[in-house]
Order: C-alpha cells, then sequence, then structure tokens
C-alpha cells in the first residue's frame, strides 16, 4: 500500500504540474481567432502579412489552435497604425546609405466574455489595447530593400505579440 501511494505521488505529484510551453500560457484556453489585422497605413499588405506572421508564432509557440471560427476561446484582434521610413544616413551626393523602415500595431486579445488577456504590467492605462512599434535597419546599397526591412519587422512584431500571450510571473 506505501509504495502504491509513493508511486502515486510521484506520477501526480502534489500539484497539476504541465509540461512544454503550455506551462507559460494560460489554462483553459484551447483555441484563437487571429481575423485580419486591420491596416491604416497607405501599403495594402501589411495587415495581411502581419496576420501570416501572427498565425504562424501562434502556433508555433504555443499551445493554442488557430481558427477562423470568430466564438473561439479567445480572440487576438490587431491594427496597424502607422508605418514609417526615415534616413539615418545619407551619401555625399545625398542619396540614402542607411534607412529604418518602422510599423506600429495597437493589440488586443480578450475572452468570450470580453475579459482582457494582454496586460502591459510595465505602464497601466485605461486603454483596451497595447501598442507596439518594431523598426528594421536597411541599406539600399547593400540590396536590402524596404520590403525586406518591412518583412523581419512584422516577423519580429509577431514574436513580440505572441509572447505577451504568456502568463506574469
Amino acid at each position: 500500500m506505501a509504495i502504491v501511494l509513493l508511486v502515486l505521488t510521484v506520477v501526480v505529484g502534489c500539484a497539476p504540474y504541465q509540461f512544454g510551453n503550455a506551462a507559460l500560457f494560460p489554462p483553459g484556453i484551447q483555441t484563437v481567432h487571429v481575423p485580419v489585422v486591420r491596416d491604416a497605413t497607405f501599403r495594402h499588405d501589411l495587415g495581411l502579412r502581419l496576420t501570416e506572421a501572427l498565425i504562424r508564432e501562434i502556433e508555433l509557440r504555443t499551445p493554442y489552435k488557430v481558427t477562423a471560427d470568430p466564438f473561439a476561446d479567445t480572440t487576438l484582434k490587431c491594427e496597424i497604425i502607422g508605418e514609417t521610413k526615415r534616413v539615418l544616413t545619407e551619401t555625399d551626393a545625398d542619396y540614402p546609405r542607411a534607412l529604418d523602415a518602422a510599423i506600429q500595431v495597437r493589440a488586443s486579445w480578450s475572452d468570450r466574455a470580453g475579459r482582457l488577456l494582454l496586460n502591459n504590467s510595465v505602464v497601466p492605462t485605461d486603454d483596451l489595447t497595447i501598442l507596439f512599434s518594431q523598426d528594421e535597419r536597411f541599406v539600399p546599397e547593400a540590396g536590402q530593400s524596404v520590403d525586406m526591412a518591412m518583412q523581419q519587422a512584422i516577423e519580429d512584431l509577431a514574436g513580440r505579440i505572441v509572447s505577451q500571450m504568456e502568463i506574469r510571473w
């Protein structure tokens, strides 16, 4: 009897532990709906590219399944509110040598009841969204383009947004 109790204690433990990346994310959630990211800029493809990057990151790094069902357990809504390109350095002939491409996004993750799941513990505000910004440097002389820099910024931004879905310690 004592051996059985010892084995059960070792196997089950004293608390319900989670293994793998599931321990990093809120429990009780199986599905996430990610509607197409709204884009308030003049670059028509940024919203779709960010949507694809978010879905990839969620599927890769979280225990959640992305679904097209708007009645999923949770919904991650994002809106691109700005994108900029600025010159950092120029040649003697005033040609741009190094530039920065930046993108700004407003994100909100909520459950079916409307409770917010993304929390900005650093700067608490009454706003229902968290603002994210990402920039990437590129050098046209080296064959880099603004599209390449924007794609890298989008991928980095998607990673940062999904990281905010983790449970606060």
